[in-house]
């Protein structure tokens, strides 16, 4: 499932998501398409309630839309197994989120090595030590989370989300809990995968300075895409620690 298809990494058609709350449908998408391609940086923005959760939950196969069409890689995601799904997760997926979502009583490489264990994949601590060096925290393996900032949590989310070397990285809001300054350390990071590696990265933002770190912008209005706009010159983030 690693293959790179020719065509883009995301495509998205006609994509509607009806939730049943009671008597009341509320329509989260109405009528989503576009597409993403291989090695693009792109943000998604909105104010709450227009659907960038939603649609970044159903590119991330964490939830299957009401209707359209959805390609990863080429491959029609409807028509996947659960447990395809769980393996796309697993290795071509790449996710951090705003709350960090570390574990807390188990140390950096020990968080780093979980999906590398769900997925029965080894060497799993050559690889978790590696991922974290590549995000600067090679000092903070053997740290829990209570040993360690917000940014360098994050730092060990992001560890996490690469240590299976996917194509495609998930960021929601992932600057959400940070100070300004950590936040472009972040940002920095995020940059550099993308630059140096090559890594597709999608993130969903609500604030307008940390989207035009991007090279395009998607901004969603009520389930629809309201514009979707290329940034000429992306702001620079400060500087990352090396990527290896």
């Amino acid at each position: 499932m690693s293959t790179q298809h020719a065509g883009p990494v995301i495509r998205l058609r006609e994509i509607t998501k009806v939730y049943t709350m009671g008597d009341i449908a509320v329509r989260a998408l109405r009528g989503v398409s576009l597409d993403i391609q291989h090695g693009e940086f792109v943000a998604i923005m909105g104010p709450s309630g227009s659907g960038k959760s939603t649609l970044m939950n159903i590119i991330g196969c964490l939830d299957q839309p009401t209707s359209g069409s959805y390609q990863l890689d080429g491959v029609e995601v409807a028509d996947l197994s659960d447990d395809e799904l769980a393996v796309i997760r697993n290795r071509k997926l790449g996710f951090v989120f705003q709350s960090f979502n570390l574990l807390p009583r188990l140390p950096a490489v020990e968080q780093v090595e979980l999906p590398l264990l769900y997925g029965g994949i080894r060497p799993r601590r050559e690889r978790a030590l590696a991922a974290l060096a590549a995000v600067g925290l090679a000092e903070r393996a053997h740290h829990k989370p209570t040993e360690l900032s917000g940014g360098q949590q994050q730092r060990v989310a992001i560890a996490r989300a690469l240590v299976t070397e996917p194509s495609l990285i998930l960021a929601d809001e992932p600057t959400g809990a940070l100070d300004t300054r950590t936040s472009e350390e972040i940002m920095a990071l995020l940059q550099a995968l993308n630059r140096e590696r090559g890594l597709t990265v999608v993130l969903v933002t609500h604030e307008e300075d940390i989207a035009e770190h991007a090279q395009r912008v998607i901004t969603l209005r009520d389930g629809v895409i309201g514009s979707d706009r290329r940034v000429l010159r992306p702001r620079q983030a400060g500087v990352a620690e090396p990527v290896a």
